[in-house]
């Protein structure tokens, strides 16, 4: 859960910028709930930041600082498809109260919902000396 806060405080600077940079196309004033592209906006960047990482070498800054990575249910490195997948699994982890994440203290595996649905593992990142 570490991970989470450290990468949720990054999502929240990137998102920030985000928005920084599409105010201009709003003439400058805030987004109105009616404005149902701004939320899929910021959707598509969230996914954006998660599934380049996760392609990427499989940590996020949070991840990294944790020494912890997300790799395929193989040790594979995970691939767009299944970034897409995890990210969504996960939003549906967060929207049943955080009960699939929570899952992962009771999973003979240790994993998270957003896990098994996605064939994704979090693994430890073993040091390089």
């Amino acid at each position: 859960m570490g991970a989470v806060i450290y990468d949720a405080l990054l999502l929240l600077a990137v998102l920030f910028l985000a928005t920084a940079l599409a105010l201009p196309f709003n003439g400058g004033e805030a987004f109105a709930a009616s404005q149902v592209l701004y939320p899929i906006y910021l959707l598509a960047v969230s996914f954006a930041f998660y599934g380049w990482f996760w392609t990427h070498g499989g940590q996020t800054l949070g991840l990294k600082a944790w020494k912890i990575k997300v790799v395929s249910a193989n040790a594979q490195p995970v691939g767009w498809p299944q970034a897409i997948l995890r990210f969504f699994s996960a939003l549906l982890s967060w929207a049943c109260l955080g009960l699939g994440f929570l899952w992962c203290l009771f999973d003979k595996d240790r994993q998270g919902w957003h896990d098994r649905l996605s064939k994704t593992r979090v693994v430890y990142c073993e040091e390089k000396r």
